[in-house]
Order: structure tokens, then C-alpha cells, then sequence
């Protein structure tokens, strides 16, 4: 997927990603752009600088929502042929952390979870009361969880966030980034955990 291939260089560079630029919108320089940011209005508010992936700044001017999109413009970026040159491009930011050891980790970026393992629990989930000894992964229970796949999108909704996992087989599921549903993410060893209803994974 273009995603995956454009977070490699800036990934290294400790950027997030924020956006992805669309098609053009209009003929005064306006863009249609995919949001990976669970606060666009931020994001996007006049004056803020998202940067590409090689160092280049764009600052917005101007910024509005119309159904699911956002759309931007650019200081700088003033006709529809600049619009359309930037399609395809992807923006960041510097991410910025809190200054407290805060134990809240009930926010993630999009970015961060693009690329864990998916796993499922085979002793029936963490709910059980033993799940946390499942998932410390003793020598004697490699067989506790089975590899469901592996998150390769993150859509943003008004709801929540939906996580594409591409399963073993290649099919691809969405699942609802919900307590309920992914009850444990581990970004340090890299993945996180499903307790699906049934039929929410294609082969399962």
C-alpha cells in the first residue's frame, strides 16, 4: 500500500503521519486531503505546517470539513495545476508527548498502530483470569495465542477508528478500535490483542 511505503524515511525521522493529499478541489489551489489524525482540527487550523517526507513545508491557509473529508489550502499553492501536482503527497508532524509520566494510555496515533501483529488469545481471550500469563509468552506457552494477522490501515470514523487487518490468507477485515474488541495494545513488543465476536475476522 502507498502508506506503508511512504512511512518508512520519516518514520526514522520520528514523524507522524497527518495527512495524505487527494485530488484537486476547485481551481484557486484548494486539495482534498485523506486524514490519519484523530484531531484534524488542530491539525489543520490556519497556520499550522505539516512537512513531507523530505523536509518540505506546507502551511495552511484555510481549512474545511465536507463529509468524510478535509479540505486544505496551501500558502503558496494558488491554481488548480500546483493542486494537482500535489496529489499523492503525504504530510507529518513532529509528534509531541506529555512532560508527566502520566499512566493514561488510552490515546494512540494512527501511525503506531500501522504494522502490529494481531493476536488472539487460544485460552479464550483477555478476559480470562489467567490472560495475563498467556501474554508474557513463558517458554511453555507459545501456543497460547494465535497470530490473526496484521494492521496494515487505520480508518478514521465519527464513531471510532476502524483497524484493517490483513489476515494470514490475505483477506482483509475491518475490525472497531474498541475496549471490547482489542482489549490490549503492546507498542513496545509490537502487537495487540483481539477478542473478536464471531464472524468479524473473514476466516474466522
Amino acid at each position: 500500500m502507498a502508506d506503508t511505503q511512504h512511512d518508512t524515511d520519516p518514520q526514522q525521522r520520528e514523524l507522524l503521519r497527518v495527512c495524505r493529499i487527494g485530488r484537486a478541489q476547485g481551481l484557486k489551489g484548494e486539495v482534498n486531503v485523506r486524514a490519519f489524525t484523530d484531531d484534524p482540527e488542530e491539525r489543520f487550523a490556519p497556520g499550522s505546517v505539516l512537512l513531507t517526507g523530505d523536509g518540505r513545508e506546507f502551511e495552511v491557509v484555510k481549512s474545511r470539513k465536507f463529509k468524510e473529508r478535509w479540505i486544505l489550502l496551501f500558502k503558496g499553492v494558488t491554481d488548480r495545476n500546483a493542486s494537482e501536482a500535489l496529489n499523492g503527497t503525504m504530510l507529518y508532524v513532529e509528534p509531541t508527548y506529555a512532560d508527566d509520566d502520566s499512566d493514561e494510555d488510552d490515546g494512540f496515533y494512527a501511525e503506531e498502530l500501522i504494522g502490529l501483529e494481531a493476536r488472539i488469545y487460544a485460552n479464550g481471550g483477555a478476559d480470562d483470569d489467567d490472560a495475563g500469563d498467556a501474554g508474557s509468552h513463558d517458554d511453555d506457552s507459545t501456543d497460547a495465542y494465535v497470530i490473526a494477522g496484521r494492521v496494515t490501515d487505520v480508518t478514521e470514523s465519527p464513531a471510532q477508528w476502524l483497524l484493517t487487518v490483513t489476515e494470514p490468507s490475505g483477506a482483509e477485515s475491518l475490525v472497531p478500535f474498541v475496549e471490547e474488541i482489542v482489549p490490549e495494545v503492546d507498542l513496545d513488543e509490537g502487537y495487540l490483542v483481539l477478542d473478536p465476536p464471531n464472524g468479524l475476522l473473514q476466516d474466522r
